[in-house]
């Protein structure tokens, strides 16, 4: 039967699978971005898509990391406690990050706008799951300190 610690396992085996493949993707980004380019007329640009997708690791490692221990605390029972918010805070600006780093690529690649606006809203998304829990941790606070 599916149940909340299969789901939460479930995820976190989701963000190791991630990781592995930014990883996998760093390190085979020349030969991906040469083999994606090579029969375009954007041969030329490879430079360029290059510093796009490891100066967006960075941002990407962060936030994978940072969702993973989010994960293992919720599973752990630590729910609405001010590291989650603090590990949501993070979260949101790495997906701010990242859609800053595909913004200042359109000026080269026009697609990349695609993907400045869905990073840009998950980093909107989960700035109000941030939110959420920075008040279910006050109410929750208040709640403990109440007689």
């Amino acid at each position: 039967m599916w149940n909340d610690d299969r789901s939460l396992l479930l995820s976190r085996v989701c963000v190791t699978v991630f990781l592995i493949v930014l990883a996998a993707t760093a390190v085979f980004a020349p030969w991906l971005v040469a083999k994606t380019f090579e029969n375009t007329d954007m041969a030329g640009s490879e430079a360029l898509v290059l510093i796009t997708v490891y100066t967006g690791c960075i941002p990407a490692a962060f936030l994978l990391t940072r969702l993973y221990i989010l994960l293992r605390r919720i599973a752990q029972g630590d729910v609405f406690v001010p590291q989650n918010v603090e590990a949501l805070r993070h979260i949101s600006w790495c997906c701010f990050a990242g859609a800053i780093i595909c913004a200042v690529s359109v000026i080269y690649y026009m697609p990349w706008v695609f993907v400045t606006i869905a990073a840009g809203f998950v980093g909107l998304i989960v700035r109000v799951v941030k939110n959420v829990f920075a008040r279910a941790v006050a109410l929750q606070d208040d709640a403990d300190h109440t007689i």
